[in-house]
Order: C-alpha cells, then structure tokens, then sequence
C-alpha cells in the first residue's frame, strides 16, 4: 500500500465519523485524526485540504456535519 492510500484511508475515516457527528461527542478523537492527515499537506489536493479545514472548523465551532 502506498502513502496516497494510506493517506485517502485516514481521509474516509475522517469522513465516515464526520458524517455521524461522532466529533461534536468526541472531538479531541477526530481533530487528533486530521493532524495525522494534515503532516502530508505538501501532497494532498486543494479539495483534501479544503476537506480537513472544514472539518476542523466544525469542530471548533461545534457544527453538525450533517447540516452541510
């Protein structure tokens, strides 16, 4: 399995626990996971980048993700 792999796992999982609002229970848990992705910036896409961003800002302000 190569880096761009491992990196788009990280990414669905961020994204499956987004889309159960698991963060607005357990924040510190997913915001932990998208500085694991977030140390590959150099080599993530704009839309990957936008993603991460979004997804820390709804955990910063408490947003449900559901509502996006």
């Amino acid at each position: 399995m190569n880096l761009k792999e491992k990196i788009q796992i990280r990414l669905d999982k961020i994204e499956m626990l987004m889309n159960e609002d698991f963060h607005l229970k357990n924040p510190d848990e997913v915001y932990d996971q998208t500085l694991d992705v977030s140390k590959f910036w150099s080599i993530l896409s704009e839309e990957d980048r936008d993603f991460i961003q979004g997804v820390q800002s709804s955990i910063e302000e408490g947003w449900s993700w559901k509502d996006k």
